[in-house]
């Protein structure tokens, strides 16, 4: 059975766990995070040298990265997840390392700093605010006429975003209309894979 490693509440870890019940196979997840103090550990570094999570066990397949390891459950357990072609899957993949790249910095920013008075923001911050509602306002425009990132069907990319994005959503933040990416996560919320994964429901297939 698959194990995953990882609090509930990480961003990350959701998308692994929204990933899993959209498949439907059996898995376990253990609460690993800094607040629970194992994520130093020896047995855990052993595991993922990071010291982050999520980390996926399947039998003797170790891997950490969360997108990685959606990529890995598309390819093994779900390949409609995905695309049928390379062409196909770099239309998938491109939004995975979108939200690293472009997203993310602008996202941690927000995370850290968006609640916090002005003068208490660090420098940095208004760039970073801005960059995070240019990026947004690109998925936005990506999103008009659809109801999912690629291939016109739920695959890893929407999974990969959607926590993320979420949380993008209800930060604080001056921000263009974003309109389409709201129709787009009311349909992602509306999955009772998504709503498991996020704690709005009790998780069925896992042990």
């Amino acid at each position: 059975m698959i194990k995953l490693l990882g609090r509930q509440t990480s961003g990350n870890v959701q998308k692994v766990l929204f990933c899993l019940e959209e498949i439907g196979v059996p898995y376990t997840r253990e609460d690993y995070g800094r607040q629970f103090g194992n994520t130093q550990s020896a047995e855990y570094k052993a595991l993922n040298p990071t010291s982050k999570v999520p980390t996926l066990v399947d039998g003797d397949v170790v891997i950490w990265e969360s997108n990685t390891i959606l990529r890995y459950l598309a390819a093994t357990k779900a390949e409609g997840l995905t695309g049928a072609t390379p062409a196909e899957r770099t239309e998938v993949e491109r939004w995975m390392d979108f939200v690293l790249a472009a997203i993310n910095p602008g996202y941690l920013a927000a995370f850290k700093e968006s609640k916090l008075k002005p003068e208490e923001r660090s420098p940095g911050y208004p760039a970073a605010e801005k960059d995070l509602a240019d990026q947004l306002a690109l998925v936005d425009a990506h999103l008009a006429g659809k109801d999912f990132l690629a291939l016109g069907k739920l695959t890893i990319a929407d999974i990969a975003l959607a926590p993320i994005l979420k949380r993008c959503m209800d930060f604080p933040i001056t921000r263009g209309p974003s309109d389409n990416i709201a129709r787009w996560l009311k349909g992602i919320e509306a999955r009772p894979a998504f709503q498991t994964a996020t704690g709005a429901k009790p998780a069925a297939s896992a042990a």
